[in-house]
C-alpha cells in the first residue's frame, strides 16, 4: 500500500498536486486537490487487465476544456455545501431566507457557481498500516455561495488492501446550515469500451424521490415497485432506458433512520467481469447513467465520454431538503459534525 504525489498543474498561481493510491491487487486511484476530484480508477478485469473506469483527465487542463465546461458533468468531484439541486435557489432557515446562485435554470445546483468542486483543497497524506490514506480539507466561509455559517470540511479517501475505495467525510459549522456531501465519480465497468447500458444494477430499496418539472425533490417519495424503475432484483440498463424512454436520473431512497453503514447497490458487467458495490451511511443516493453529458468529451487519450456512457452512485441527504420539511439531517446544527462515509467495493 503506498500513496505519493506529482504536479498536476497550476491554478490561479497556485501548484496544483495529484495524489495516486494503489493496493497490491492492482487497483489504483488517483486523486486531485482542485475539487476534491477523482481523476481515474484502474481496476483488473476477469482476465487480470487494468483498465482505467473513471471518468476524468490526465492534466488539469482538461477540467478548464470548453467542452467540459460548457456542459459541466462535474467528473469525480466532490460536491458541497448541498449537491442537487434546491428549489428556486432559496430556502428559509431559522426564520431567515438565503439566496443561492441560479446556476440551473431557477435553480440551485450542487453548491453554486464555485462550490467545493471548484475550490482548492489543503491536501495531506495520511498513513495508515494496511491502507493507502489521503485527507483533504477546506474551510467554507459564512455567506460562501449564499450559505451561512462557517464551516471546516475534510474528507478521507482510503484504499484499503479489500479493493475498497472509502470516502468519509466530516464538516463542523458554526451557524446552523444545511451540508450534503458526495462523490461525483461515473463509472464505466467496461472501460468505456462502450455505453453502460449492457452494465446489470442492483439498488435496495423500491422508493424514490419524486421531481417536479424543474429537477426539485418535492418531499413526496414513490413507491416504485413492479416498475420499470424497481431495481430490487438486477436488471439490465439498457432494458430499463427502453422501458423509461429515458436514462437514469433518479433519487432512492433507502430505510435507514440511523444513518448506518449499509449495502445500497450493486452495478456489475458480464462482458468484463467487474463489479461495484455501494455502502452508505446516506438516506439517498442518485442513480444518474449520464443522460445528459456531452459525447464531445473525451480523455487526453482518446478515451470516449458521453450520453449513457458513465454511470453515477451519488449517495447524499435529500435533494432539496432545506425546502423540505423533516427531511432527514438536512441541516447541521452550529457546532454539531456532519459525518458520511460511503464505499465503493470493486470485484472482478
Amino acid at each position: 500500500m503506498n500513496t505519493n504525489k506529482t504536479d498536476f498543474g497550476v491554478f490561479n498561481d497556485q501548484k496544483i498536486d495529484i495524489y495516486t493510491l494503489k493496493n497490491n491487487n492492482g487497483v489504483e486511484v488517483k486523486i486531485t486537490n482542485y475539487g476534491a476530484t477523482v481523476t481515474s480508477i484502474v481496476v483488473p478485469n476477469s482476465e487480470g487487465e487494468l483498465e482505467n473506469i473513471a471518468c476524468g483527465f490526465d492534466t488539469l487542463e482538461g477540467y478548464f476544456g470548453k467542452d467540459y465546461v460548457e456542459n459541466s458533468p462535474y467528473f469525480g468531484s466532490t460536491v458541497g455545501r448541498y449537491c442537487s439541486q434546491i428549489k428556486d435557489a432559496k430556502f428559509t432557515l431559522n426564520g431567515k431566507e438565503y439566496q443561492l446562485a441560479h446556476n440551473c435554470g431557477d435553480n440551485n445546483l450542487h453548491g453554486g457557481v464555485v462550490g467545493f468542486d471548484k475550490r482548492i483543497w489543503n491536501a495531506e497524506i495520511v498513513n495508515c498500516e494496511g491502507v493507502s490514506s489521503l485527507k483533504m480539507s477546506l474551510l467554507s466561509r459564512d455567506l460562501e455561495e449564499g450559505y451561512p455559517g462557517n464551516v471546516e470540511v475534510s474528507v478521507f479517501f482510503s484504499l484499503t488492501e479489500n479493493n475498497e475505495l472509502r470516502i468519509d467525510y466530516s464538516a463542523i459549522p458554526d451557524k446552523d446550515t444545511p451540508l450534503a456531501l458526495t462523490n461525483h465519480t461515473y463509472f464505466n465497468l467496461d472501460a468505456f469500451s462502450g455505453t453502460v447500458e449492457n452494465h446489470i444494477a442492483q439498488v435496495n430499496t423500491s422508493k424514490r424521490q419524486a421531481m417536479d418539472e424543474t429537477g426539485a425533490g418535492t418531499g413526496e417519495i414513490l413507491n416504485v415497485e413492479g416498475k420499470a424503475d424497481d431495481l430490487t432484483v438486477g436488471k439490465r440498463i439498457g432494458d430499463v432506458h427502453q422501458a423509461m424512454g429515458d436514462g437514469f436520473e433518479h433519487f432512492y431512497v433507502f430505510d435507514n433512520a440511523d444513518f448506518k453503514l449499509q449495502e445500497v447497490a450493486k452495478i456489475k458487467s458480464e462482458s468484463s467481469g467487474r463489479s461495484l458495490t455501494v455502502s452508505s451511511t446516506e438516506p439517498c443516493m442518485l442513480l444518474y447513467t449520464g443522460k445528459y453529458t456531452s459525447n464531445a468529451i473525451k480523455r487526453e487519450n482518446g478515451e470516449q465520454y458521453g450520453k449513457y456512457r458513465g454511470f453515477c452512485c451519488e449517495t447524499h441527504r435529500y435533494q432539496n431538503g432545506p425546502n423540505i420539511e423533516n427531511s432527514p439531517k438536512t441541516i447541521t446544527k452550529a457546532g454539531e459534525e456532519f459525518k458520511s462515509t460511503t464505499i465503493f467495493k470493486f470485484g472482478w
